[in-house]
């Protein structure tokens, strides 16, 4: 797939691109607005079949029939079209037969009805343009290596959006054609199953900010204008029309960063569907259907009966503006009878859009599950032509063959042999959220989210932004895992080598169980991936060293000057790094020469305020600041004790994070049953945990609550269990803090984000907490994973993918940034590989709030 963007964004950012993509017809939510696909394709570099480069683009009648006298396969190409598209028997077929024009959403079969708009088959038409007709082809005609865009000047400035709330469907959809009369920009769609949804995403709950009551379905209706009190006019007045139609029954105005909020949450529905828990999926087949806008809400109801008559409560979802709806109906397509309802659906709709002279597929192309029926939509004649055209771009059928024509039936080929025994996989881990780990892995519906580049932010999927290699996405991983999970006969199905190949560039950054749209967590599936590995494949001797290394990190603290004079010399480390297989570019962690345990209790007695104390507080002493970093430690009491707080502290065991990254589960689900019965009689809303390191932490909120053997205690305590900065932020909020105690200098400082905190929680507190000094200007560094992900960045196979991880954005960022500027990072990996990327020393947020305290 060659994707491509263009146009003007609808955010209130100066963006300008939207979503289209040439393969497909794709066209964004503003192609009410601008357009589709193929209306801003101007130019197309591609490889034809007989692999000649050629460049398609506008051509006058005289140039079309010079190219037809062509020996090759381009000249075959136009004298195809010349001989058939002549006549006026198949331009009449093509005419009655192909979906209304009217449509601009339609891309069943190939777009042969465009090229009648140009010349030589119409006098007054524009000059003829093979784009047109390659814009939707699925890649089944050439292979486009370059593409030239027509853009679109940026719209108006400012926006303000209207979600329209309503108690049907039916209700929704006869609001359409009246609001399209107010000039918008969006007219988006999401109907209750998709806003269920979003409740149990971490990401898309904070956006369901606007959500009033329980609505059947909203409408997103956005206008725009340069001024705005225009923009609010308008939104006045369009409400105002729905009333007088006695449409809606409620009506969010929403500006600025909500309408991006808002948008995120629409975008993401789809993918979200994936994470219906069991069997039973919002199935693609029927999700691309276009009718005119006027005959939506008519084509909608005889949908809704179709599918009551198949017992059937369907998806219904976005570009509703457009006269295109994602329709999915809700099947087990492991089960032969739901299979059956799966083709019938289609045969079904496919007549009921025919009714309507509409198009069955809108943008996304027709694919092996629709072209089955593009005869019965466009008509056999056009449907030989159809063939006829990709043999005279392809004789041999060799670009993406079987789709558009001569396509297999849609049921065969399915990813399951139907009522088959479904395998019972056994693990440590507690899967039960998603009715155990194998159908964890089928929430993967193939949105392809994990192949974003940097660009697009986001930290999903940091090894595939190094290698961008198909295998090393989280999409591949979870179709290995699926596969060989439901099809080993092995009598440990985890017993693979593939498997451990296509798991081991994975950094388990958690990225993708926020960032997915099925939440599918490759981290914790890799934990238990090793795991059971482990049972037929022994752990090398440097994975037990990682698992454990607070053990061995506590007995070297004994001798600490020794062990650093081991650690840091360039013989002694090099015999170890060798020995271990840990990259010989790495600088080994020093063990701390002092003790956190002895030097608390005098780092708060230096903290005397004349005011009441406004809290209590526990304090999780992190096995990494326990032995690595124990002066950050001491940094967070004094931060905390010198605003006031009262930080107790008491012994405990570290925090399992190690052992889980490694997949010495049994080891870390006793580390959780401990940590849980020590702090579930103590951890209150009251009395909240802290802690500094985000991934010991976040274990809490995460890994507990499927690791620990009491559950109940282990939701409790992680509801009270924060990173320090979340802490902060939240008593900042409160009111409890001020940047009253903190230095007025001025200072910059440029922060990267730790993983677990943007997947696990919200990078938005560690910037509101270095906020704190009223003088402080911070800029958050848009990175992914920096490539040291604990000890994936030590060893030495994995340390050029680490540092081509490093190289995305944060390590130029840091280089870039002038040396009175401050680099903050939270996590203990992430400040060694900041140092040992850039050569600049990264600070905690906490040394660098502490030392801002006057």
């Amino acid at each position: 797939p060659f994707g491509l963007f263009f146009g003007p964004n609808t955010s209130t950012s100066n963006r300008c691109m939207i979503g289209g993509m040439v393969g497909n017809n794709s066209s964004g939510t503003t192609s009410i607005k601008y357009g589709v696909t193929r209306d801003k394709v101007l130019e197309m570099e591609v490889v034809l079949s007989d692999g000649s480069v050629v460049t398609f683009g506008e051509v006058t009648p005289e140039q079309f029939l010079l190219k037809a006298q062509q020996q090759d396969v381009e000249g075959d190409v136009y004298k195809f079209l010349y001989n058939e598209l002549s006549q006026d028997e198949v331009q009449q077929e093509i005419l009655n037969n192909f979906p209304d024009p009217e449509i601009h959403r339609r891309n069943t079969g190939y777009a042969v009805d465009e090229l009648l708009k140009m010349r030589p088959f119409r006098d007054d038409g524009e000059h003829f343009n093979l784009c047109k007709l390659l814009a939707g082809s699925e890649g089944t005609l050439a292979l486009t290596t370059k593409i030239k865009l027509k853009l679109d000047h940026l719209p108006p400035q400012h926006s303000v959006m209207v979600a329209a709330h309503f108690n049907s469907i039916s209700e929704c959809l006869k609001a359409v054609v009246p609001s399209m009369k107010h000039n918008l920009y969006t007219c988006e769609m999401m109907d209750k199953v998709v806003l269920d949804c979003t409740k149990n995403n971490s990401t898309q709950e904070r956006n369901r900010f606007f959500v009033e009551g329980d609505p059947a379905a909203i409408l997103m209706f956005e206008v725009r204008n340069n001024a705005i009190e225009a923009c609010r006019d308008k939104a006045s007045k369009l409400i105002d029309a729905l009333h007088e139609e006695g449409l809606g029954y409620a009506f969010p105005v929403l500006e600025g960063a909500q309408i991006n909020s808002a948008l995120a949450l629409r975008k993401a529905g789809l993918g979200l569907l994936g994470n219906m828990v069991g069997d039973r999926k919002a199935v693609a087949c029927i999700e691309d259907t276009a009718v005119k806008i006027e005959d939506l809400a008519n084509y909608i109801e005889d949908f809704t009966t179709l599918m009551a008559k198949h017992q059937q409560q369907a998806v219904y979802y976005a570009h509703a503006g457009a006269g295109e709806l994602h329709l999915r109906p809700i099947l087990d397509l492991k089960k032969s009878e739901d299979v059956k309802v799966f083709r019938k659906i289609t045969e079904e709709v496919a007549v009921l859009v025919k009714k309507y002279n509409g198009s069955l597929s809108g943008e996304h192309g027709d694919g092996r599950v629709r072209a089955e029926f593009i005869p019965m939509m466009i008509g056999d004649k056009n449907y030989e032509l159809l063939q006829q055209l990709k043999k005279a771009f392809d004789p041999q059928a060799i670009f993406n063959p079987g789709k558009i024509v001569d396509t297999a039936p849609m049921n065969n080929a399915l990813r399951y042999e139907p009522d088959r025994e479904e395998p019972t996989i056994i693990t440590l881990f507690d899967f039960s959220d998603s009715e155990g780990m194998l159908r964890a892995t089928e929430k993967c519906n193939g949105s392809g989210d994990c192949r974003k580049l940097p660009s697009a932010n986001g930290g999903m999927c940091p090894s595939y932004h190094a290698t961008r290699e198909e295998k090393d996405t989280t999409r591949a991983r979870a179709n290995a895992l699926r596969e060989f999970l439901t099809n080993s006969d092995k009598p440990n199905p985890f017993d693979q080598e593939e498997l451990k190949d296509v798991l081991d560039l994975c950094v388990s950054c958690k990225a993708c169980a926020s960032e997915c749209p099925s939440n599918v967590d490759m981290a914790t599936m890799k934990a238990e991936f090793l795991y059971q590995y482990h049972k037929s494949n022994p752990p090398s001797f440097r994975d037990t060293l990682f698992a454990k290394n607070t053990t061995y990190n506590k007995k070297a603290m004994r001798f600490s000057k020794l062990s650093n004079w081991l650690l840091s010399s360039k013989i002694t480390s090099g015999i170890i790094k060798r020995s271990v297989g840990i990259a010989n570019e790495r600088q080994l962690p020093r063990i701390s020469t002092i003790s956190f345990y002895k030097d608390v209790q005098t780092i708060k007695g230096q903290y005397f305020n004349d005011y009441e104390k406004k809290k209590k507080l526990y304090f999780f002493l992190d096995e990494f600041t326990e032995t690595l970093d124990v002066k950050i430690g001491l940094d967070a009491v004094a931060l905390l004790s010198g605003l006031g707080y009262e930080v107790l502290v008491v012994d405990h065991v570290e925090s399992g994070r190690s052992q889980i990254s490694k997949g010495f589960l049994e080891e870390a689900k006793k580390l959780a049953d401990q940590n849980v019965s020590h702090f579930k009689e103590l951890i209150s809303e009251d009395t909240p945990l802290i802690g500094i390191e985000p991934s010991a932490i976040l274990t809490f909120r995460d890994e507990y609550l499927r690791l620990a053997d009491d559950k109940h205690a282990a939701r409790a305590l992680a509801a009270h269990v924060f990173t320090i900065e979340e802490f902060l932020s939240q008593e900042i909020d409160d009111g409890n803090i001020t940047s009253g105690p903190f230095t007025k200098d001025h200072k910059k400082v440029k922060l990267h984000v730790h993983c677990h905190q943007k997947a696990l929680g919200n990078q938005a507190d560690v910037f509101h907490a270095l906020n704190l000094p009223e003088n402080y200007t911070v800029t958050v560094i848009p990175s992914g994973c920096c490539g040291m992900a604990g000890s994936f960045g030590y060893e030495k196979e994995h340390y050029d993918v680490s540092m081509q991880m490093g190289e995305q954005t944060l390590f130029p960022a840091v280089r870039k940034a002038s040396y009175d500027t401050i680099i903050a990072a939270s996590g203990t990996s992430c400040r060694h590989q900041i140092k040992d990327g850039t050569n600049r020393k990264a600070l905690h947020p906490v040394t660098i709030l502490k030392q801002a305290l006057r």
